[in-house]
């Protein structure tokens, strides 16, 4: 991924870039402790791996902080996420810290700090046509689903809500969500969806998808 991804906003790229780099050699001390404390608890290696869609559905390694102990059962098969989340796991999850690393992808071009989350690739042929314009922009870190409800929303809302956000994108858009991120966080909302340790697997549509939001108005 190039430094400066074509077709994205040079403004957006410098707007990220701006914040990124001092944000990572502030919070560099706090990167170590958490690699420290994963490596403890969990062991290693410290962070998890797992390729996604990134830009117009472009795959890439997204690296986040472990959060779960790699425990099986007596076939090899991992068990539950329940089981395998740990305290420290749940308090990473529950402040994000967990996804730190991941401004190292924004730094990179492979992310943007606003974006729509990247999520699995078995997700991509169970997108409808109008979900798969998520893919238009830059995933990112925040984004305006996650201030909006995070894992509670249900799947299909997640989704109006990252095409609303393609169609209506703005740097003071994405100023709005990255002041309202952190307020979000202290709140620990929708961190798991009801019955889950994190999010429910995406299965596909299970009827006609809603287009994005009539006349354009912002949703709730």
């Amino acid at each position: 991924m190039s430094l400066f991804p074509s077709g994205v906003p040079l403004s957006k790229r410098m707007f990220d870039l701006c914040l990124v780099i001092p944000w990572l050699i502030l919070i560099s001390p706090l990167l170590g402790l958490i690699a420290l404390l994963v490596s403890l608890v969990h062991g290693r290696p410290v962070l998890f791996r797992q390729l996604r869609p990134g830009y117009r559905g472009v795959p890439f390694y997204i690296y986040k902080f472990r959060s779960m102990r790699d425990v099986r059962d007596e076939a090899g098969n991992l068990l539950p996420d329940e089981k395998r989340m740990t305290t420290l796991g749940r308090v990473l999850r529950s402040t994000s810290l967990d996804e730190l690393p991941e401004f190292f992808h924004v730094l990179s071009g492979q992310m943007s700090l606003v974006g729509p989350r990247p999520l699995l690739m078995q997700y991509l042929p169970r997108y409808s046509p109008e979900q798969a314009r998520r893919h238009a922009v830059l995933p990112g870190i925040t984004g305006w689903a996650q201030i909006n409800g995070r894992n509670a929303l249900t799947w299909q809302d997640k989704f109006r809500l990252d095409v609303w956000y393609v169609d209506h994108w703005s740097l003071g858009l994405d100023i709005k969500i990255l002041l309202l991120t952190p307020l979000k966080v202290l709140q620990r909302e929708g961190i798991s969806q009801p019955g889950h340790a994190t999010a429910e697997e995406f299965m596909g549509n299970p009827g006609p998808v809603e287009p994005q939001m009539p006349n354009g108005d912002e949703p709730a």
